[in-house]
C-alpha cells in the first residue's frame, strides 16, 4: 500500500513543474511585452561568424544580415581555408552588397580542439569593434535585429545578451517532431531557469556582448578546449557579476539535419554534453518527464479514474505549457495542429535522456571526443 501511495506522490512531481513553467512563460512574455528598445543605443557593430561548409540557405541567412537597419557594422567572417565551399558564397555577399563592411579571415592560427572556438579567439581579437555579435552561420533575422540585441547592453549591468529562435520551414515528420520539442520542453526549462535562478547561460544563435566582458573570463582562448561554448560564455559573463538578459525575441533558424537519426544524435550529444557540465540538474530532469510518470501511476494502480486523472492533467498542462511559450510567446502559427505530437517528443525526449547516462563520449563534426573534466579529449587521445 505505501509503494502504491509513493507511486501516485511522485507521479504528480511533473505536474508541478509544469505549472512552475507556465507561470513563469506568462511572467517571461508578459514583462517582455512591456519593454521598449532604447534607440539611441547603436555602438558600431562587429558581428563575427565562424563557419564551416555551406549550410542551406547560407546565402540567405548572410543577405539578412547586410539588410539591417543599423548604423555602422561590419561582418567578419573565419573560415578553415580558401578551399572551404562556403567561400564563394561569401564572396558573392560581398559583391552583392558592397556598401557593407565584410570581411574573410582565413584560419583560425591557433591548434583547439573546438575549431569554432578557435576561430572565434581570433575573430574576437581582429574585429574592428569593441561591441560583439555572435550567431551561428544558420540564422536568418529580421532588419531590426542588430538594434534589439544591442539594446540591453546601454544598461552597465547588463554584460550580455541573448535569444530564443524557431526553425524557418518544416519539411518532414522530423522537423514537425522537433519544433514541437523546442516549443513544449527545451524553451520551458530555459524559461523556468530565468524565473528561478536568473540566466547564467547563452544561446549559440545569439550572443551580444564586448570584448571587454570576454576579456574578463580569459576570451574565447580559454574555451578552445571545452564543448557548449555558448553556454559557458553566458555562465562566465555571469560569474563576473554581470547580467545576462534573456530576450523574449527569436530569430530564425535552417534545419541542418537531413534525417530523423542525425536529429536525434545531435539531441543526445547536447544532453550528454549537460549531464557532464551540470550532472545534478541533468538527474533532476527526471521530475519534469510527466509521460513515464504517468504510466508508473497507471500500473501502481491500474484504474479508470487513476488514468483518466493523470493523463487528463499531463495532456492540458502539456498543451497550455506549448501554446503560451509557441502560440502566444514567440507567435508561431498553427502551432496546435502539431499538438499530437507532444507524447511522441516526450517518449523520445525521456528515452534520450536515460540512454545518455550510457555515454561516456561524443561524435561531433569528424571527431570523437570524451569529456573530462569540462574539456574535449580526442577519444584515442584518452584510451588506455
Amino acid at each position: 500500500m505505501r509503494v502504491y501511495w509513493l507511486a501516485l506522490i511522485l507521479a504528480v512531481s511533473p505536474f508541478a513543474y509544469y505549472l512552475i513553467s507556465i507561470y513563469s512563460s506568462l511572467r517571461f512574455f508578459g514583462k517582455a511585452n512591456r519593454v521598449r528598445a532604447n534607440t539611441s543605443f547603436l555602438p558600431p557593430i562587429s558581428n563575427i561568424k565562424p563557419i564551416r561548409g555551406v549550410d542551406p540557405d547560407a546565402y540567405e541567412n548572410f543577405a539578412s544580415l547586410c539588410k539591417q537597419n543599423y548604423p555602422e557594422y561590419e561582418l567578419l567572417f573565419c573560415v578553415s581555408d580558401r578551399e572551404d565551399p562556403i567561400v564563394p558564397v561569401i564572396e558573392k555577399l560581398a559583391a552583392d552588397f558592397p556598401e557593407r563592411d565584410i570581411r574573410i579571415l582565413f584560419g583560425s592560427g591557433r591548434q583547439g580542439t573546438n575549431d569554432k572556438v578557435s576561430k572565434l579567439a581570433r575573430l574576437a581579437s581582429e574585429a574592428k569593434y569593441e561591441t560583439l555579435v555572435i550567431n551561428d552561420s544558420d540564422v536568418w533575422v529580421e532588419p531590426n535585429y542588430f538594434r534589439t540585441v544591442v539594446a540591453p547592453l546601454a544598461n552597465k549591468e547588463v554584460g550580455a545578451v541573448t535569444c530564443l529562435y524557431v526553425s524557418a520551414e518544416e519539411n518532414s515528420l522530423t522537423d514537425r517532431i522537433h519544433t514541437i520539442g523546442m516549443m513544449s520542453d527545451f524553451f520551458a526549462g530555459i524559461i523556468v531557469a530565468w524565473q528561478l535562478e536568473g540566466v547564467n547561460f547563452a544561446l549559440g544563435t545569439t550572443i551580444a556582448t564586448t570584448r571587454a566582458h570576454l576579456a574578463e573570463f580569459g576570451g574565447y582562448e580559454s574555451l578552445e578546449n571545452r564543448p557548449a561554448d555558448d553556454l559557458l560564455v553566458g555562465r562566465l559573463i555571469a560569474e563576473q557579476g554581470h547580467r545576462v538578459e534573456l530576450l523574449p525575441y527569436a530569430v530564425t533558424t535552417v534545419s541542418d539535419y537531413g534525417t530523423t537519426k542525425q536529429f536525434l544524435h545531435k539531441r543526445l550529444r547536447w544532453i550528454v554534453v549537460m549531464r557532464h557540465m551540470r550532472p545534478w540538474g541533468h538527474f533532476g530532469l527526471i521530475f519534469t518527464h510527466g509521460l513515464p510518470w504517468c504510466a508508473l501511476a497507471i500500473a501502481a494502480h491500474p484504474t479508470a479514474v487513476v488514468a483518466m486523472t493523470y493523463l487528463g492533467t499531463y495532456a492540458v498542462l502539456r498543451m497550455t505549457m506549448t501554446a503560451l511559450i509557441g502560440s502566444w510567446g514567440l507567435k508561431l502559427p498553427g502551432l496546435w495542429k502539431k499538438f499530437a505530437l507532444i507524447p511522441v517528443w516526450d517518449a523520445l525526449a525521456f528515452g534520450i535522456w536515460v540512454i545518455s547516462f550510457t555515454r561516456s563520449s561524443i561524435r561531433w563534426r569528424d571527431g570523437h571526443y570524451y569529456i573530462r573534466n569540462g574539456q574535449l579529449v580526442p577519444v584515442k587521445a584518452g584510451a588506455d
